[in-house]
């Protein structure tokens, strides 16, 4: 029990120290934090869950809403064992302003960041009733 309690702290540890320390980005500037822990925040132009995949894997496309280029996008991925903790995000964050925070690799010639906790995904609220328009 106890060993549980300290795995569960150091994990909401690290996600804060991990959220604490990133630059944030958008999807057009993320090619610089390859290599880097950033905060990514863009529009999800896609959410896709492909279940026939071996490891049962989800996309978010995340682009900039004001440059929404499939070229300058990055590609956050969910893993099926960690799938069960963020509900349905191809239904719940499609089409969504978000941020995506934790490691920017590369991967297929695209920026991609693994989500494996709902903590690095948050949503963007409009600074202005302008913006809902």
């Amino acid at each position: 029990m106890y060993s549980a309690k300290v795995a569960i702290a150091s994990a909401a540890l690290s996600l804060w120290t991990l959220s604490a320390n990133a630059v944030t980005v958008t999807p057009t500037d993320v090619m610089g934090q390859v290599g880097h822990t950033a905060r990514v925040c863009g529009l999800v132009a896609s959410a896709n869950y492909e279940p026939d995949t071996r490891a049962h894997l989800t996309f978010l496309t995340l682009v900039s809403p004001e440059q929404p280029s499939a070229n300058q996008a990055l590609t956050a991925v969910i893993f099926g064992d960690d799938r069960a903790k963020f509900g349905t995000p191809e239904m719940a964050l499609q089409g969504q302003r978000i941020c995506v925070t934790g490691f920017v690799s590369f991967f297929r010639h695209r920026p991609e960041m693994i989500l494996t906790h709902p903590t690095q995904v948050s949503f963007v609220t409009p600074p202005n009733i302008a913006e809902l328009r």
